[in-house]
């Protein structure tokens, strides 16, 4: 697991967390910022995953 993946997942949480919190207040930014996050991060995990398969 390289920086990528571990970057990754943690945007990924931390969109989670927003898109809840987003959707528990009626807050629409905060849980469309919360999206994005998360797409970033699955982005990041693929970049990593990419980065894995040309080490090998």
């Amino acid at each position: 697991m390289d920086k990528e993946h571990i970057k990754g997942a943690a945007k990924k949480v931390e969109g989670q967390v927003k898109e809840t919190a987003g959707k528990v207040s009626g807050n629409k930014k905060l849980e469309t910022e919360g999206k994005l996050d998360k797409a970033e991060g699955q982005t990041r995990k693929v970049a990593g995953d990419v980065k894995d398969a040309f080490k090998k």
